[in-house]
């Protein structure tokens, strides 16, 4: 196909697809669907081999978030049952972490509920991630606060983050049909403080909400242009007792679809299957590291994932390797890019972004390891309505593949990791 050779040679160059290009992966047919995640295959190849990265989510802070985000299961009035619960101690949260690290997670990100920390709250975040490097060599940390105030992201860095998510989740155009407490722009100035700290920016998008193709590409390349280290792709689990709960878009094939495209745009960045995975992707879950290079392993911030067991036998039996931690993630053009503008992720830089540094200097992005989508960052309030339909009829729900947290930090039960 003209096209996927086209997109391999402008992904082994690192060169911008157009709209057009990114439209026409999403729009591919099911018979042509090994053939795209073969093309985007090769490209991932080029940039990071065989190697995926794993990565373990402590939710700090749980529920009780006074923002309106749709999606998400913590957010004020959801009546999803989850867990609710306030900051986890600087110890308990390194414990909870190191449980991911034994699994063979590199990166540790920390994820609080809530529109963003304050001050208090980044000096005990702070604490907690010096508790965690103190007790877990050469990991690297993630904060995913919500929204950063002036002078956040360089006290985070001096404490030892060496990233920041804060995804956007969505196109700028139908943000407002999804969250009306903070705007897109917020999350666009939360990236770029990340950015201008020296931390590495991680930021990505949730699929599923009812949106359009035009949507999809609208926020890629928002990604893109942001240059992102690392983009979560999370898949929408629509949670009982939250606005978007009947929203049931995605097949297995389409979310293939998605993480081509998004490797076809930014194909020298980390990207990560995050939420959702396991309820959408489903047994096509292997096909999916063919694209992308990095996961979640185990559970999520308020839904379970499948055992970290399962992730290890899945990752092994696909014919891939785990990345150790003496290995830096990015290719050398964009590590070297991130030293030099003060960053770094534990063993070298962790995360790939959005094209290179020269091509965009730009910063968007919006954070939320939201529970029920798996990114990191801020979860929140009351009901906004869907956004416009996405092609096709909505598939039937699925609501027994849904299993709200009840292990890990936060309770008295081991984690699955």
């Amino acid at each position: 196909m003209d096209l996927l050779n086209t997109l391999v040679d402008k992904g082994l160059r690192r060169e911008l697809p157009t709209r057009e290009e990114a439209l026409a992966v999403l729009a591919t047919s099911d018979d042509e669907l090994l053939d795209v995640v073969a093309a985007a295959g090769k490209v991932r190849r080029q940039w990071f081999g065989r190697r995926v990265k794993l990565n373990y989510l402590v939710n700090l802070k749980s529920g009780l978030c006074p923002e309106d985000c749709s999606y998400c299961s913590q957010r004020l009035g959801s009546t999803a049952g989850i867990l609710k619960y306030t900051w986890l101690k600087p110890e308990e949260a390194s414990q909870a972490a190191a449980a991911g690290v034994a699994g063979g997670a590199k990166r540790v990100c920390l994820v609080a509920s809530g529109r963003g920390p304050t001050d208090r709250d980044v000096e005990r975040v702070g604490k907690t991630i010096e508790t965690i490097k103190e007790q877990n060599e050469g990991i690297e940390v993630c904060a995913c606060l919500g929204l950063l105030s002036d002078g956040q992201a360089e006290r985070l860095r001096e404490a030892g983050a060496d990233a920041y998510n804060h995804n956007l989740n969505t196109s700028e155009g139908t943000y407002g049909e999804i969250t009306t407490t903070h705007t897109y722009a917020d999350r666009v100035d939360t990236v770029q403080k990340a950015h201008a700290a020296g931390l590495s920016a991680c930021s990505g998008l949730i699929a599923g909400m009812g949106e359009s193709d035009e949507d999809l590409v609208d926020v890629v390349f928002a990604l893109r242009e942001l240059d992102s280290d690392s983009v979560p792709v999370n898949f929408l689990i629509p949670f009982e007792g939250t606005p978007l709960a009947k929203e049931w878009h995605l097949t297995p094939q389409r979310c293939l679809r998605i993480l081509a495209m998004v490797r076809f745009v930014c194909p020298d960045v980390e990207v990560r299957i995050a939420g959702g995975r396991e309820v959408h992707l489903r047994t096509m879950q292997p096909l999916a590291l063919h694209i992308a290079n990095s996961i979640f392993l185990g559970d999520y911030l308020t839904s379970e994932g499948q055992a970290g067991q399962a992730d290890l036998d899945m990752i092994a039996d696909a014919g891939f390797e785990v990345e150790g931690a003496g290995t830096t993630t990015l290719p050398k053009h964009r590590a070297d890019a991130l030293a030099a503008a003060g960053g770094g992720c534990g063993s070298g830089a962790s995360a790939g972004g959005c094209g290179s540094h020269a091509e965009a200097e730009a910063g968007a992005d919006a954070g939320a390891c939201a529970a029920q989508a798996g990114g990191c960052g801020p979860c929140g309030g009351h009901a906004a309505e869907p956004v416009a339909e996405a092609a096709g009829e909505a598939n039937p729900a699925r609501t027994d593949l849904v299993a709200v947290r009840r292990r890990g930090a936060g309770t008295d039960l081991a984690p699955n990791a």
